[in-house]
């Protein structure tokens, strides 16, 4: 199912509806099909074109991670951190900070 919602999302791609949801909400697929780097690649897509979306930085951070680039998952969790709390997002950047404290952790051997 995920790699036919995948080809139908990719189909809008440079059409008026291509936009930073868009993106988000194919990294979001291919977070799910197993494919983080893909994923992180869409997520990048979707902070460029806003900068400001919390949830696209936020599953930036987890796609870096899972595909084991964790020192560019940290700078996109506090990032992210930062922007979910301009807009008032404290839900998102909550989990952002556990996620900062869980990455550092495990960056430090422990």
């Amino acid at each position: 199912m995920t790699t036919a919602i995948i080809a139908n999302l990719e189909k809008l791609l440079g059409g008026p509806r291509d936009s930073a949801l868009l993106r988000y909400s194919l990294g979001n697929e291919w977070l799910k099909a197993g494919d983080p780097a893909t994923a992180a690649l869409r997520f990048r897509e979707a902070v460029e074109r806003d900068a400001k979306y919390s949830a696209a930085w936020k599953l930036l951070g987890k796609a870096l991670s899972e595909s084991g680039q964790s020192a560019e998952a940290l700078a996109a969790y506090e990032r992210g951190i930062i922007v979910a709390e301009e807009k008032g997002d404290i839900q998102a950047a909550k989990e952002m900070v556990v996620f900062v404290r869980r990455l550092k952790k495990q960056l430090a051997g422990g």
